[in-house]
């Protein structure tokens, strides 16, 4: 089984380990976009052909299925990907957690980037999803671009700002951003009292879900934790391994990718002899 991933940056990592921890026997293709992000900040027709571009190099590794691991990519991607690629490859796309955090919880922020808060699309899934939770926008500038980056400061710096348009009582934020996800713990820390909703698990599973015949999954390891949550670790069940592609050149998993505990847990299985090297591990806060 082999599964691609597609996302401007790093926020395919968790989606990447929700797969890895349910079925630690599948490889896994990251294709990423250093050549062109951030997304956010180009045209529909512009998004639309990056993400073609990551989904064609990632479609050479011929997957059972493509993730859209990306909220922009999905909105202005989709149609184009399921286009091409359909019905051979299946293309799943991202949604915001909305639905499930509405259920739940009355007072519920949604955490997004400035265009993504913007967007009429990101009006229609809080007037079709929210239900009767009082759901509020909250841009967050900088902070998608900070996490791909790296960047300690900038990160906190970022949640910090977003944390003080956030209402108070808040009892859920929505990740509006799947490179959200990589600073989960760090958004909970800074909003007390509120849970954090990602879409990589559902993501995950929806993928599996399509595809074709798929073999049942091995006895799953032991679980370890991550961002304050269970994941399976790194597993050569199967001998799964990851293919790691910038904007289409194979590569090992770029150096900010290692700053969290995601990267980490998934660079052991990127096939170091794609690209004539070995992976470092950096030991760094999450």
């Amino acid at each position: 089984m082999r599964i691609a991933l597609i996302n401007s940056g790093l926020g395919l990592l968790a989606a990447a380990v929700a797969l890895h921890r349910l079925r630690p026997d599948a490889d896994l293709v990251l294709a990423t976009d250093p050549d062109g992000m951030p997304w956010g900040p180009r045209t529909p027709a512009d998004i639309a052909a990056r993400a073609m571009l990551c989904a064609r190099a990632a479609a050479e590794y011929e997957p059972d299925v493509i993730v859209m691991a990306c909220n922009t990519g999905s909105v202005h991607a989709l149609e184009s990907m399921r286009a091409e690629f359909e019905p051979d490859i299946p293309v799943i796309g991202t949604v915001p957690a909305i639905k499930p955090a509405a259920a739940q919880h009355q007072l519920v922020a949604i955490w997004a980037t400035v265009a993504t808060t913007a967007s009429a699309y990101q009006r229609r899934l809080i007037a079709e999803f929210g239900g009767s939770a009082h759901v509020t926008p909250v841009a967050c500038p900088g902070l998608a671009d900070a996490i791909d980056a790296g960047d300690e400061a900038a990160t906190t710096a970022a949640v910090l700002a977003a944390a003080t348009q956030t209402p108070a009582g808040c009892q859920a934020i929505v990740l509006g951003c799947t490179e959200y996800e990589l600073a989960a713990r760090r958004i909970r820390a800074a909003v007390p009292g509120a849970v954090t909703f990602g879409s990589a698990d559902a993501v995950a599973a929806q993928a599996l879900r399509r595809v074709p015949a798929a073999a049942p999954p091995p006895a799953a390891p032991p679980p370890a934790t991550v961002n304050g949550a269970e994941h399976a670790p790194v597993s050569n069940t199967g001998r799964a391994t990851i293919r790691v592609l910038l904007s289409g050149r194979l590569a090992p998993l770029p150096p900010a990718a290692l700053r969290y505990p995601e990267g980490r847990l998934l660079a052991p299985l990127v096939r170091a002899g794609d690209y004539g090297g070995t992976q470092t591990l950096i030991s760094q806060p999450s």
